[in-house]
């Protein structure tokens, strides 16, 4: 079973996954696909930010 740290660990690493995706698909135009992931990333800045991480270096959409 995985531990605080792991967990939040992977949260760091799926935040930076759809910040990168996100970035991808505005450039691309892909309307949709960035609402969709905009879900996913304000779910994960909120977890990690319950979870005390600081955002401030890794957060690149800043929304």
């Amino acid at each position: 079973m995985p531990n605080g740290l792991e967990i939040t660990q992977r949260a760091i690493e799926d935040f930076a996954k759809v910040q990168r995706r996100m970035r991808l698909a505005k450039e691309e135009n892909a309307v949709r696909t960035y609402a969709d992931l905009k879900e996913e990333y304000l779910s994960l800045k909120a977890l990690l930010t319950v979870a005390g991480v600081n955002l401030t270096d890794i957060d690149k959409i800043k929304e």
